[in-house]
């Protein structure tokens, strides 16, 4: 079923809009690529440092919610705007992209990502506000922040080598 879905005509169909000839033909395509790498610099950096704050080894003279506060908005910020310019990208080539091995880890690794960072937030929220002040947070708190940072290294990583696997 999934490589049906995989396989599917309608990843064509979304090549041929016209929006994606006009992106995949014009310099368009660097100018979303260009935004996507810097959003996702600044996405990754962000989440980075509420991570390292987390693990106790970064931020720690800043509460946890101070942090929370004053980075999530950018968190978000580039979050959509890495996501706008990823569409971008992807309507280009979409049939491509969907059986390519190094997009299929990132769009996981994004997801798990997603899901870790739920988690934070709910199931770990009352840890977080225990916590808000301790300069070395409560272990579930550093295992969640080192599962952020590795996946995010890991969605970067899988990003860059979409271009190259063909």
């Amino acid at each position: 079923m999934l490589e049906e879905l995989l396989k599917a005509p309608f990843w064509i169909d979304i090549e041929n809009w016209p929006l994606s000839w006009e992106i995949g033909g014009t310099s368009w395509f660097p100018f979303l690529e260009s935004i996507h790498v810097i959003a996702a610099a600044l996405l990754v950096g962000a989440i980075a440092t509420i991570d390292l704050r987390l693990l106790g080894v970064g931020a720690v003279r800043y509460p946890l919610s101070t942090l929370g506060r004053e980075i999530l908005p950018w968190v978000w910020g580039a979050f959509m705007v890495a996501t706008i310019t990823g569409l971008g990208m992807f309507i280009t080539r979409a049939a491509s992209h969907v059986v390519n091995p190094a997009f299929q880890w990132k769009i996981f690794l994004l997801a798990l990502a997603g899901i870790n960072m739920l988690h934070l937030h709910r199931s770990l929220s009352t840890l977080l506000q225990a916590d808000d002040t301790r300069s070395k947070p409560h272990l579930r708190l550093r295992l969640a922040g080192l599962a952020s940072l590795l996946l995010w290294c890991g969605v970067m990583l899988a990003g860059r080598w979409v271009g190259h696997i063909v």
